[in-house]
């Protein structure tokens, strides 16, 4: 059977460039449709949960094309699913449209604020979302065209950047019974391997005290700032006890109004991550103890919010090696003479000038499989941890870009980032009508999935029962 499968997917070039050309062509004829779509979403930045405009405007392009949307599911406003056609396989697509604070910038090789302060695409979600929504236009279009049996949506997820839409999607039921998962990400370069990442446990500590004047009754103060203190200090303390592999970050959010004031509330926003979800809730729970332990040191009182919790990201490397091929086809991003001189100007802004030419963007990395996640964490490790899922990064930022940077919202705004979405969408494409015209390619990514995840596995969200937290980016 392994045979089997791997002959399929050494006939997919082949099949993809003598029958799905004119899926490519249309997504041709439609670059600059697309693109004004992501440019609007990228001139109007909004933040998780709060995505109103950007949610719409997907919603209403899709809907023209013929797709039947639900809005606001899994109680979320701008939450939405959209689907055409009907039977198996069903195959979904991932869309992402929120955008990150404090990284305002002008499509610039320059530092050039929109607003000072204010949000920005720094991750590239108004190409994701956009190219997502293109490939599943595609996919239906094709359907049409030669009634194709199967079944087509779009997820339109909010608040990735640690709001967790997908999580509350996932524990809603809303992907139990999609066949195979695909998404990408914008990047700084071409690749679409089997990779995981970090799980993850977000979780707001809040100190409560009792205020005084901190000079003249300073006996009579419990300081919700000594509890913050004291719970960070013996959080630093367990780094020296923790897997190696473990990233532990934190923030205080809270500390006080005024320095002759004792404060009776102060707050402190904590991240936990590692490449297991299990070691995950191992650390957290230490975590918890050590809040305890300074809330009862400083006679004050604490209570904690998890805010967010992901899974690390399940490789399936069946349905990676079908998405690898695709882009293979595809090729990487072309630059124009324009795109060089933008490239080579921001480049400037590195600190290491030595590496990553503009170049690169055309490159397709090799197929690799790293089941240890490293980096950063994502709300698509829920969901590919209940249906199969392959993804890939699209050089949409120039080489050597670091997402959630004014780098990346700069050449999210240019032709870099438009043709860099376009590669994404026709990959994405032409590896759900894979699927759909080689319907064992469905079946052997979910007994890969069954493999890896286990016997008696059974999904919990790390969010337990709370709903979406609308108001954390207020």
């Amino acid at each position: 059977m392994k045979k089997l499968i791997l002959f399929l997917i050494t006939l997919i070039p082949v099949l993809a460039l003598a029958q799905e050309s004119s899926v490519i062509q249309e997504l041709d004829s439609k670059t600059d449709q697309y693109t004004k779509i992501a440019m609007q979403i990228w001139e109007n930045p909004e933040l998780g949960y709060l995505e109103s405009e950007s949610s719409a405007l997907h919603q209403k392009t899709l809907s023209e094309a013929g797709f039947e949307v639900k809005a606001g599911v899994a109680g979320i406003p701008t939450a939405f699913v959209a689907e055409f056609g009907s039977g198996k396989p069903v195959i979904g697509i991932m869309a992402e449209f929120d955008a990150l604070p404090g990284v305002s910038q002008k499509a610039s090789p320059f530092r050039e604020a929109v607003v000072e302060g204010g949000a920005g695409h720094a991750c590239g979600h108004h190409l994701f979302g956009t190219a997502s929504v293109a490939a599943g236009i595609a996919v239906k279009n094709w359907l049409d065209a030669n009634g194709g049996q199967g079944t087509i949506r779009v997820y339109g997820t909010p608040a990735e950047e640690g709001g967790g839409g997908k999580v509350y999607m996932a524990r809603a039921g809303l992907m139990d019974d999609v066949d195979v998962m695909l998404h990408w990400h914008p990047s700084s370069r071409n690749n679409a391997g089997a990779n995981s990442s970090l799980a993850n446990i977000s979780t707001k500590f809040r100190f409560y005290g009792v205020a005084s004047h901190a000079a003249a009754a300073p006996e009579r103060g419990k300081s919700a700032l000594d509890g913050v203190e004291a719970m960070n200090f013996m959080v630093n303390l367990m780094r020296e006890h923790v897997p190696q592999e473990t990233r532990m970050h934190y923030v205080i959010t809270r500390g006080g109004e005024a320095p002759n004031v004792v404060p009776a509330f102060a707050e402190s926003y904590h991240y936990v991550r590692h490449p297991d979800v299990k070691v995950v809730k191992e650390i957290f729970q230490k975590m918890v103890a050590a809040a305890e332990g300074a809330a009862k040191g400083t006679q004050t009182t604490m209570e904690y919010e998890i805010i967010n919790g992901v899974y690390n990201l399940l490789p399936n490397e069946t349905l990676a090696r079908v998405m690898h091929k695709n882009l293979e086809i595809i090729g990487g991003v072309r630059y124009s003479e324009e795109d060089k001189k933008f490239a080579e100007e921001l480049i400037k802004s590195y600190p290491d000038l030595s590496i990553n030419p503009a170049e690169d963007a055309m490159k397709i990395d090799p197929f690799m499989v790293r089941e240890t996640g490293t980096g950063g964490s994502t709300d698509v490790g829920d969901v590919s941890w209940l249906v199969p899922t392959a993804g890939l990064g699209v050089a949409t930022w120039v080489p050597g870009t670091s997402a959630h940077t004014w780098q990346a919202v700069a050449a999210g705004g240019t032709p870099i980032g438009a043709k860099g979405m376009m590669v994404a969408a026709k990959t994405l494409a032409l590896t759900a009508l894979d699927v759909i015209k080689n319907p064992e390619i469905a079946t052997k990514a979910n007994e890969e999935l069954n493999r890896r995840r286990g016997a008696g596995f059974n999904y919990e969200a790390l969010v337990g029962d709370r709903e979406a937290p609308l108001d954390y980016r207020k």
